[in-house]
C-alpha cells in the first residue's frame, strides 16, 4: 500500500488553516476511551480552558462534535422551536445560514439585510428587535465573504434587557480578537476550530448562559435507553439527538450521559491549541493578527490592488482585495495553487469572481510567511499580464512596514 503523500501548502484562506505542529503531535497520542478518568479530567480542562478563551464565567462551555456548521445548527436547534420569532441581520453568505438553519428548526425568521461589504450600525439593529419583538437574535461577528466585521458589543445587553435570546456566530473571530461574552452579555457564542485556533475542523468550541440552558431545558427530551427519571415528553422537544444541547450538557457534566462517542483526537487537539493560544495571550493573539492583516493590507494597496469594502468595519483576519479586470478568479487561485503551493479564496453570491478573500489566520501569520505569501502572489499577477503593478513598491512598502513597526 502506498503512503498517504501530502505537498506542502501556504493556505492564505479564511479556512481552513495551517495547522500547529503541536496540535498534530498531540494528536497522534493514544487512544483513551470516553469514560477513562484521564480522558474525563481532560474534558474537564478543555471546558475550562474555553471558559478562558471566550472571557466567560459560563458553566456550560463545551465542544460540539463537527465543523462549524454543527455548532451553529446544535444551538439554533435548541433554542427555536417552531413559530418562534427570529431576527437574522444580514451583511453577506453566513447572514443566509442562520436564515437557513431557523428555518428548518420551524422558525419564522425576519431579516434586515445590508449592501455586500457593508455592516449595520448596532442602533438600526435595536431598532429592528423593538419593532419585530423575537425570541432570537442570531447574528454574524465575521462575515467572511465580505470581510466585514459587525460591531456587536451593544447588542448582548439590548437583547438581555427585552428578554430576547442572542446567539452569535464568532466562528471566524474567535482567538482572532478579543470577545468577551460576559462583558457584552450575550447568551450563546459558537467558535470556530480551523479558523484563527488553527486546529482541525471537525470541533467547535461553544458557550452558553444559565439564562440560555434555562430555557432549552424547557424542550428537553432524553432518548430511550439511557432515560433515567427526566421529565422528557414536551411536544416542542428538540427535534435533533445528535445537536440537542441538553443531552449535550448531561454528557459534559458529572452525570456523564452516554449520549455519543466523544471524538478523542479531536479533543487532545481542541486542548492543545487553546493552551497555546491561552499561552501567547488572547490580546497578543489579537495583535499579531491585526498587525500582520495591515501590513499586508498596505502592501497590496502599494502593489496597485484596491481593497473591498469599508475599511472601518473590517475583520482583521481576512483581506478581500478585488480582482484585476481580465483575470479569471478560478483560474489565477487553480495556477497559484499549483505553481506556489499558494491557496487563497473567492467568495460566493454577487462577489463570485469579483473578489479574492485572503485569510490572516492562525499559526502560520508570521513575517516570513506574509513575504512568502506577498512576493508569489504579487509575481504570479505579472505574470498574467495585469498592468499598472509595482512589484517593487509592495515589498519594500511590507519591509519598511516590518523595520519600523517591530
Amino acid at each position: 500500500m502506498d503512503a498517504l503523500k501530502i505537498n506542502k501548502r501556504l493556505i492564505m484562506t479564511p479556512g481552513p488553516v495551517s495547522v500547529d505542529p503541536r496540535v498534530s503531535q498531540a494528536m497522534s497520542n493514544s487512544i483513551l476511551g470516553q469514560f477513562d478518568y484521564e480522558f474525563v479530567d481532560i474534558m474537564n480542562q478543555t471546558m475550562a480552558l474555553i471558559r478562558q478563551s471566550f472571557l466567560t464565567q459560563n458553566k456550560w462551555s463545551f465542544p460540539i462534535d463537527g465543523t462549524s456548521r454543527a455548532g451553529l445548527e446544535a444551538v439554533i436547534a435548541s433554542i427555536v422551536k417552531p413559530g418562534d420569532d427570529v431576527l437574522v441581520p444580514i451583511i453577506g453568505r453566513f447572514g443566509y445560514l442562520f436564515t437557513e438553519l431557523v428555518t428548518r428548526a420551524g422558525g419564522i425568521v425576519h431579516n434586515i439585510k445590508k449592501p455586500m461589504g457593508e455592516v449595520f450600525d448596532q442602533d438600526e439593529i435595536i431598532e429592528a428587535l423593538d419593532r419585530i419583538n423575537p425570541k432570537v437574535l442570531a447574528i454574524v461577528h465575521g462575515e467572511t465573504s465580505t470581510g466585514r466585521l459587525q460591531p456587536i458589543d451593544k447588542i448582548g445587553h439590548a437583547c438581555k434587557t427585552r428578554g430576547i435570546f442572542s446567539v452569535v456566530d464568532a466562528v471566524a473571530t474567535y482567538q482572532g480578537m478579543v470577545i468577551p461574552v460576559d462583558d457584552w452579555e450575550l447568551d450563546a457564542v459558537i467558535g470556530g476550530a480551523q479558523k484563527c485556533l488553527s486546529i482541525p475542523s471537525g470541533i467547535t468550541p461553544i458557550t452558553f448562559n444559565d439564562r440560555f440552558s434555562e430555557e432549552i431545558n424547557r424542550r428537553k427530551r432524553v432518548e430511550l435507553g439511557i432515560r433515567s427519571n427526566e421529565i422528557t415528553e414536551q411536544d416542542d422537544f428538540i427535534r435533533s439527538n445528535y445537536l440537542d444541547l441538553t443531552q449535550l450538557q448531561d454528557y459534559w457534566s458529572p452525570k456523564r450521559l452516554n449520549h455519543h462517542t466523544e471524538s478523542t483526537t479531536s479533543i487532545y487537539a481542541l486542548y492543545t491549541g487553546l493552551k497555546l493560544a491561552l499561552a501567547e495571550g488572547i490580546e497578543n493573539r489579537a495583535h499579531r493578527h491585526s498587525y500582520h492583516q495591515e501590513g499586508l493590507k498596505l502592501a497590496l494597496k502599494a502593489l496597485g490592488l484596491e481593497i473591498f469594502g469599508d475599511e472601518s468595519n473590517e475583520m482583521k483576519m481576512v483581506i478581500c482585495v478585488k480582482i484585476p479586470q481580465g483575470v479569471d478568479d478560478n483560474a489565477f487561485r487553480l495556477g497559484l495553487l499549483k505553481n506556489y503551493g499558494i491557496e487563497i479564496a473567492g467568495s460566493f453570491g454577487e462577489l463570485q469572481g469579483k473578489i479574492w478573500r485572503i485569510g490572516i489566520m492562525g499559526y502560520a501569520i508570521e513575517k516570513q510567511n506574509i513575504l512568502t505569501f506577498l512576493s508569489a502572489f504579487s509575481i504570479y499577477l505579472a505574470y498574467q499580464g495585469v498592468d499598472n503593478l509595482n512589484l517593487e513598491q509592495a515589498v519594500s512598502t511590507l519591509l519598511k512596514y516590518y523595520e519600523t513597526s517591530e
